[in-house]
């Protein structure tokens, strides 16, 4: 493994991630050795989740939308088990393990919840998050996601475009990044202060990827309010770029002039670029980003899937990187 600016966290390369499945039954496994109760493990083994069983135990609140217009925003594959969709995350705040953002996320507050907008814009303002769940019609899209880490999803989102919010806070023409801040609460996010990344977690857009109707401020999923391991109440999705520029538990939002320095950048800078668009023909310094193993098809012998060209989105945002070498720009 490499260790990551010596900040002390262990960064794994995409061969050595395990399937979900087998990390899950895994895991089983060994609580079930440690209870005694191994026998019953092995024989229950086979084809069974956990996960799958519980996950619909308690339903959240409901937050329909209708499905969306917009050329691209919803996909024809088969959706992702909310299942997997809700216990198989990234959210360093409560974890680096996969499963540490669904068991660690319950002390997470999302009453009260302001988010700012400040900076190059004629109206800055303060949000309620229910002023902004009103702000526009929500809209059900179904985007397949992608992983920098080798795996893939398809889940229904909730929200509206962005551009909604920004058309109304009226960018000046000095305005041409969008920075997004998330939420770094340690009493609530166990893991914030730790080495892994700067805290709080930021994000960043040029303006034009921002206006674009594909990228979502997001609410919900599956028809209901977002978990908080998914990143509740608000959130960004940007189904063209690897996942982790999809900002979480969002509490500012800044229009500046400059390139912002953004998380995973600031960390890393020559494994993760500020655009970070999905593009198989650029690898991860240590790994291949060609494939991609969906979650869900993710047996020990299933076969990976070629990773598309800005995950799919070519026809929808390949315009807004016309004549950029996406070599260097990645």
């Amino acid at each position: 493994m490499h260790l990551l600016e010596n900040r002390g966290f262990l960064h794994p390369r995409a061969s050595e991630i395990t399937p979900r499945n087998a990390y899950l039954r895994r895991r089983e496994l060994l609580a079930r050795f440690a209870t005694g109760a191994a026998g019953v493990a092995l024989a229950g083994w086979a084809g069974r989740d956990a996960w799958a069983q519980t996950a619909r135990a308690n339903k959240l609140a409901a937050l329909p939308g209708a499905r969306s217009p917009i050329p691209g925003a919803v996909t024809m594959e088969k959706p992702t088990a909310y299942a997997d969709v809700t216990g198989y995350n990234n959210f360093y705040e409560f974890g680096t393990d996969k499963d540490d953002p669904a068991k660690n996320a319950h002390t997470l507050k999302t009453r009260p919840w302001t988010i700012a907008v400040e900076g190059e814009v004629k109206k800055p303002k303060v949000f309620d998050i229910e002023e902004l769940l009103k702000l526009s019609p929500m809209e059900e899209r179904i985007y397949r996601m992608r992983c920098v880490e080798g795996w893939s999803m398809v889940i229904p989102w909730v929200g509206y475009s962005l551009s909604e919010l920004i058309k109304r806070v009226e960018p000046t023409g000095n305005a041409k990044y969008v920075e997004f801040l998330t939420l770094a609460d340690p009493k609530t996010m166990p893991f914030v202060g730790s080495r892994v990344l700067d805290w709080p977690y930021a994000e960043g857009l040029r303006l034009d990827e921002a206006m674009h109707p594909l990228a979502l401020l997001t609410f919900g999923l599956y028809g209901e309010v977002l978990p908080n391991q998914n990143g509740a109440p608000v959130r960004m999705v940007l189904p063209w770029k690897y996942g982790f520029k999809s900002a979480k538990s969002i509490v500012k939002i800044r229009f500046v002039e400059k390139e912002p320095g953004t998380a995973w950048n600031k960390a890393a800078r020559n494994e993760y670029g500020f655009y970070s668009n999905v593009n198989p023909s650029v690898d991860h310094p240590r790994w291949s980003q060609a494939t991609e193993r969906r979650i869900g098809e993710d047996g020990i012998f299933a076969k990976k899937r070629p990773t598309l060209m800005f995950n799919g989105y070519e026809a929808q945002v390949g315009q807004l990187y016309a004549g950029m070498d996406l070599k260097k720009f990645y």
